[in-house]
């Protein structure tokens, strides 16, 4: 029998996630900017659980929405006073992650790529990520993989497949946003998944008949 972190029936395809994500935008007004505020605050608390102000963390972003998230977290971290550097192995040109990035400079974080960071963060990608990665976020991920630091996803991994034959991120802990997803069932029983309140509400929970975490809980 073959073990899985999520059942079927209660978990997304990231088509349906994407969906998801849509609706909560069209139909309840919920803006993206405060979506990626709260996944960004999740992250930084999941990372703050491992860390002491002495760790260096690096967060590792890409110019997405996904990244904007990790820059949320990196300036939160910063402003609690633990050491945040960034690696961006592309121009941020979006509005919202330039926005982020800018906020999380001010507040502390280094753009600087350290050799031996103690927890590497992957906000390179999001769900829309294209496969197989590109030879700049290739070389990231192999540099993380071959650290001794404690590795940690926002979403989902990057370079996850769903047939797990692509090289990823390997993550001692994900934390996917608003919904499980399917494609994270590749994932060793080994690695943690926590699931973060993003403020998509019921309703669309129940379109998508699937039950909503219980985020009032933990």
């Amino acid at each position: 029998m073959i073990e899985n972190h999520f059942k079927s029936a209660e978990a997304l395809s990231l088509a349906s996630f994407k969906e998801m994500d849509y609706l909560a935008v069209a139909q309840y007004n919920l803006p993206i900017p405060l979506m990626m505020e709260s996944a960004g605050l999740q992250l930084a608390n999941l990372i703050a659980l491992s860390a002491t102000k002495a760790s260096a963390i690096l967060i590792g972003v890409g110019n997405g929405n996904n990244g904007g998230g990790g820059l949320v977290a990196a300036r939160r971290l910063a402003a609690w006073g633990f050491k945040v550097y960034l690696d961006i192995p592309v121009a941020i040109t979006q509005d919202l992650p330039a926005a982020q990035l800018e906020r999380a400079l001010l507040f502390g974080a280094k753009n600087e790529v350290i050799a031996t960071p103690d927890i590497w963060v992957d906000a390179y990608l999001g769900f829309s990520q294209r496969l197989p990665l590109s030879d700049v976020f290739l070389s990231r991920m192999q540099a993380a993989n071959s650290s001794n630091a404690f590795k940690i996803s926002l979403d989902i991994p990057m370079g996850i497949s769903e047939d797990g034959t692509q090289p990823m991120f390997l993550a001692d802990q994900v934390l996917t946003l608003a919904a499980p997803k399917q494609i994270l069932n590749v994932l060793s029983l080994k690695t943690e998944i926590f699931i973060a309140d993003i403020g998509i509400p019921y309703g669309i929970y129940e379109k998508f008949n699937i039950p909503m975490p219980s985020f009032f809980k933990s």
